[in-house]
């Protein structure tokens, strides 16, 4: 993240690297949100439900997922979720796993995610 210029005012804007600072807002959000909340019993997580085949992909052209193909190398294909798989983790985090549980976490197929420090790693969240 780059407080200092979230809307790319001064920094080149690159669609990836634009979308994984809005995915990190959204975690850092949530555990800021379960810090403050927490002591008036309401809790707050992040889910991630994972790559998942919608209607939002219909904005991505050739050239962008070209883009991130070069950036981001896989070792294998990406494989994406259906619509009810992506939203499993979010009913699990709602309303199977406890609040003390999820509170403050990264969750991601239907578990709290493992710390990594991997700059590789596919799963997982960083400390």
């Amino acid at each position: 993240m780059i407080f200092e210029d979230p809307g790319f005012e001064r920094t080149p804007y690159d669609p990836w690297v634009a979308y994984g600072r809005s995915k990190t807002a959204n975690v850092l959000f949530a555990v800021a949100l379960d810090r403050r909340l927490r002591e008036r019993g309401v809790r707050a997580c992040a889910v991630h439900p994972g790559g998942i085949q919608t209607e939002l992909g219909r904005h991505l052209t050739p050239e962008t997922w070209q883009l991130l193909m070069q950036r981001y190398p896989m070792r294998e294909p990406p494989r994406f979720k259906s619509v009810p798989q992506g939203a499993a983790t979010s009913v699990w985090a709602a309303v199977v796993a406890t609040a003390e549980d999820v509170g403050g976490r990264y969750c991601e197929d239907c578990g709290v995610a493992q710390l990594t420090d991997d700059p590789n790693a596919m799963s997982g969240v960083r400390a």
